[in-house]
């Protein structure tokens, strides 16, 4: 049976009420804003983070601002163990699960290629591919229906000198995207991404600390977009809504560049 869109009104179309959704990196950044977000819309939420205390504090604070059920817990995305026992929490906490957003990962300026170490590369590939891929893998395994939402990034459709192991990361971040969404489909879930631009978050101010200290003006260097500032986290968390609401019931299999034009030129 093909469902009646038309027949429902937007607000009904981009609410999230009754789903259960789970963020990986939801302590900072752009997996906090998600989390405030998906709950706005009515969502229960887990939110999940390395930082235990951090996702704790960042379930209290949401859950108190929008009166929904969001609850932490810590997890390692390179330990498979942890992605399962959040998987099982949400079912068991929140009674089922309908979206879950791979937001975890890590973007280290890599240096030359000629310079990289194996163990790096292999710590890079853990978090940012098996990792996320597990989660994916995890989340199906208890999805009855549902959206998967992979954060790529603009890297992964584009070279850059310097971050040569994040760039094949995240590469490969768009061709899993695409991949499962062809498995899943047959089972109702898509599964769809987001490669956000310059983003200006505590991550990647972390990440360019040691630029900024050598007397680069990162400030300005992050608004060189078409729109003339740099994105911030609620920038890429509404689209991110927006891909797991009925508003993209039929997208899947796509990653939408949130990056204020920087692929256009």
């Amino acid at each position: 049976m093909i469902p009646d869109y038309s027949s429902r009104t937007l607000n009904d179309l981009s609410s999230l009420a009754g789903k259960r959704a789970v963020v990986t990196g939801g302590a900072q950044g752009i997996g906090a804003a998600t989390v405030a977000r998906l709950a706005e819309a009515g969502a229960d939420v887990l939110v999940t983070d390395i930082d235990e205390a951090g996702a704790a504090a960042m379930a209290t604070a949401v859950a108190k601002q929008t009166g929904r059920k969001v609850i932490s817990t810590r997890i390692d995305i390179g330990d498979t163990s942890t992605i399962i026992a959040a998987a099982d929490l949400c079912v068991e906490k929140l009674g089922g699960l309908d979206i879950w957003v791979n937001n975890a990962g890590i973007y280290p300026t890599t240096g030359p290629a000629i310079d990289a170490a194996d163990d790096f590369i292999d710590r890079l590939m853990q978090i940012n591919v098996r990792g996320n891929f597990a989660c994916a893998r995890e989340a199906a395994r208890r999805m009855n229906g549902g959206v998967i939402v992979n954060l790529a990034s603009t890297t992964g459709f584009r070279a850059a000198p310097g971050i040569s192991a994040y760039v094949m990361s995240k590469h490969a971040v768009v061709g899993m995207t695409k991949s499962l969404a062809l498995e899943f489909g047959p089972r109702n879930i898509r599964v769809v991404g987001v490669a956000p631009g310059p983003i200006d978050t505590p991550g990647v101010q972390d990440q360019l600390a040691p630029l900024k200290a050598a007397g680069l003006d990162v400030g300005a260097r992050m608004s060189q977009t078409l729109l003339g500032r740099a994105g911030q986290a609620d920038d890429i968390a509404r689209v991110i809504l927006f891909l797991a609401s009925d508003m993209a019931a039929w997208i899947t299999g796509e990653v939408v560049a949130v990056d204020a034009g920087s692929l256009a030129g």
